[in-house]
């Protein structure tokens, strides 16, 4: 997609976002529960300071309006969450046909907290202290089940449909239970197969890309129909052989068969290696691979699955040497035509593909260094897992209405004659758009009086802009 100027885009880029609010609508049961959620919108995309909800309403102007119906928001459910995210799941289908694969990832992020007593916070690794001595942080872990749209000169993006918090039994009660990764993720992903259902697709393909921390017997056995999951594994994880039916052996069936070499036997072998060049963000990437199965996974012999190794790599990145670690990794297996078993997509998309777990990383530091979610310091057990929720929400509406106006790749070209055209835009660009195209609306800047009907038409921007640099506490 080419390059556009700032004045081309941004009228385009508010119409989607406005769009996409007004699609959620009907996930509210009243319609100045709809409305109070816009302004805070407005704040959130207007402060300058923390992302605390103070700091939201200060920005949206509402510095002399009583703040507790806002509270109310989160503390008494009246954003339902779980509708929100369904209809955001809904607004992603027009972007995949029902033949081509619905790309997933799945990972869990740890939002810093400040209080010992705060719900569902607990103790863990910091992730700035040094790894000779490593400290201790507060804080909360929530999952999140990304879409990832279509690639894009080897681009794509994670866009959280999903979150859900994953707390642990030793974390500070709260009103949610305690579960571990991978049943959080099972829910979030049953949650996206209902929908897909719902939606005529059940013959639509779900491929999901994980981490190690997915490679759980109960999770493999118990995935959707339709749904193939991509998981990084150990490298001494037991591996067997299919079993072969004899038709003189007594008693029960085998249901494993002769020990396999472990992922990390295949990576000390030097014949059956294959290269191929794959275009990966933007840059053609040589790749050293093999795959070998299917075999059975210690604990499932109900679900076979291939492994593929993908080889290390050194390369130098100006002045610095580079290497990149063999990565061992688990798929499933779909039936062939013939009876055998074969990879649940063609393996150039899957070689791909295996390269775009990282986006999820990077939504989540832009969800916490930039976008500021886990800033905002509600004390009710509900409100403090909803605002975690409506946070990760809003950045995916807002990712959303960039993808519907630029696509992957393309956006406004850096402001700044100095700065270099990028091949991607990115959420900073994004931000920055949306606060541009809210001044640059002038039937949108008429102020906040209340809340009038006609609201989404005339005081979504509320008049921001001007007030944020006088009502921020900092920046």
């Amino acid at each position: 997609m080419e390059h556009t100027t700032a004045s081309d885009a941004l009228p385009a880029l508010l119409q989607h976002f406005l769009a996409l609010l007004q699609d959620q609508r009907p996930a509210f049961r009243q319609h100045r529960s709809y409305q109070r959620m816009c302004i805070l919108v407005v704040g959130v995309l207007c402060s300058l300071a923390r992302h605390t909800l103070t700091q939201a309403l200060l920005a949206g102007g509402g510095a002399d309006v009583e703040w507790s119906p806002f509270y109310r928001l989160f503390s008494r459910e009246r954003i339902r969450m779980d509708r929100l995210q369904q209809r955001l799941i809904h607004q992603t289908f027009e972007h995949v046909v029902p033949t081509v694969p619905y790309l997933l990832a799945v990972d869990g992020v740890f939002f810093p907290r400040s209080s010992r007593h705060m719900p569902g916070v607990g103790w863990r690794k910091a992730p700035n202290t040094a790894p000779w001595r490593p400290g201790l942080a507060l804080g909360q872990r929530f999952g999140a089940l990304h879409w990832l749209p279509p690639l894009t000169h080897g681009y794509t993006r994670a866009l959280p449909l999903v979150s859900y918090p994953i707390f642990t039994p030793k974390a500070r009660p709260a009103r949610v239970a305690p579960q571990k990764e991978w049943e959080g993720a099972y829910s979030a992903l049953t949650t996206l197969r209902h929908e897909l259902d719902r939606a005529g697709r059940s013959q639509q393909q779900v491929v999901l890309l994980a981490d190690g921390s997915y490679d759980v017997a109960d999770f493999w056995k118990q995935l959707p129909h339709h749904t193939a999951l991509l998981a990084r594994t150990a490298r001494n994880r037991a591996l067997y052989e299919l079993p072969v039916p004899t038709s003189t052996q007594r008693g029960r069936p085998r249901k494993y068969g002769p020990p396999a070499p472990r992922p990390a036997e295949w990576l000390q072998r030097r014949s059956g290696w294959q290269t191929t060049t794959k275009e990966v963000r933007g840059h053609a990437r040589r790749m050293r691979y093999r795959v070998e199965g299917p075999f059975l996974r210690s604990e499932v012999a109900t679900q076979p699955v291939f492994l593929v190794v993908m080889g290390g790599q050194s390369y130098r990145r100006g002045q610095q040497r580079k290497h990149r670690e063999p990565v061992p990794v688990l798929v499933s297996a779909v039936k062939a035509a013939d009876g055998g078993w074969r990879l649940p997509v063609p393996l150039d998309d899957l070689l791909v593909w295996l390269w775009q777990r990282w986006e999820v990383e990077v939504a989540h530091r832009e969800l916490k260094s930039g976008f500021g979610v886990g800033e905002m310091q509600c004390w009710h057990p509900v409100s403090t897992v909803a605002t975690i929720q409506w946070g990760i929400w809003l950045y995916a509406v807002c990712l959303l209405a960039a993808y519907r106006t630029w696509g992957i790749c393309g956006g406004p070209r850096p402001l700044g004659r100095w700065r270099r055209t990028v091949d991607r835009w990115s959420f900073t660009s994004l931000w920055r758009s949306l606060r541009m195209a809210g001044s640059a609306a002038p039937d949108l800047m008429g102020g906040w009086h209340g809340i009038p009907d006609n609201w989404t038409k005339k005081a979504l921007w509320s008049a921001a802009l001007s007030r944020t640099s006088q009502t921020t506490a900092r920046l």
